[in-house]
């Protein structure tokens, strides 16, 4: 068993199987790709210990990123090669100045700065992707995040990025709210809390998405008709 799906005690496992939690769902047939807010300011500019990483962007997650990023480009390399949909967030420091962050406690004059920030160099997006800037955590909340998707016909997201905690799972229950099926990528997952990143995989695998490994995900991904045979009917 992975390390989320025992986090948390027996009892309360046994509770969640008996409830009839866990249920699996199946692959959709026009998937994209979601990588939430995987900005410098998240995964720090090298890899180092999360206490010295705060110490650069205090909301940094320090070298649990790292990992993430490998699996989060091997991701986006299969999603290019087969023309399925990649959507990138981040936080728009204008509107977050003006509406407040998606968490409490941030200081104005620190909006800047922290979502002013570059997505991670590793995985830059292209000119032609769609960088959707958000004010609040869930990537849907005010934007028209829903309506893109519909435009495309996509009825599947594979999610990762940061924080599992925070806007990864916000996302994820929107994107479950909005009928999409979800499912969350673990390796391209990351947060500065290494338990709370477990608690949270176990809880949105429990209710809202399936928790999928990189390669089930690299395998269901390669076995999706490009974008190109999608068109030609």
């Amino acid at each position: 068993m992975r390390p989320w799906q025992t986090v948390f005690p027996e009892f309360d496992r046994a509770v969640y199987a008996k409830a009839g939690f866990r249920a699996r769902q199946t692959f959709g047939a026009r998937p994209a790709l979601l990588i939430i807010d995987v900005v410098e300011s998240f995964t720090g500019t090298r890899p180092q210990g999360v206490l010295d990483s705060i110490e650069e962007y205090r909301t940094s997650c320090g070298e649990q990123a790292w990992p993430a990023l490998e699996a989060i480009r091997q991701l986006l390399a299969t999603c290019r090669s087969r023309g399925i949909p990649v959507v990138y967030t981040k936080g728009d420091p204008t509107d977050k100045y003006f509406c407040g962050d998606s968490v409490k406690g941030t200081a104005p004059e620190e909006i800047a700065r922290l979502y002013g920030a570059p997505i991670a160099a590793a995985i830059a997006p292209r000119p032609e992707e769609y960088v959707l800037q958000k004010t609040k955590a869930s990537a849907f909340f005010g934007t028209p995040l829903a309506s893109y998707f519909l435009k495309l016909g996509v009825d599947t997201l594979l999610v990762c990025g940061t924080s599992t905690s925070g806007c990864v799972r916000a996302s994820v229950v929107d994107a479950f709210s909005h009928n999409f099926k979800v499912f969350v990528v673990e390796e391209g997952c990351f947060d500065r809390s290494p338990f709370s990143h477990l608690v949270n995989l176990f809880e949105m695998d429990a209710k809202y998405a399936d928790v999928v490994t990189l390669a089930e995900a690299l395998a269901y991904l390669a076995a999706t008709p490009t974008a190109a045979a999608v068109a030609d009917g």
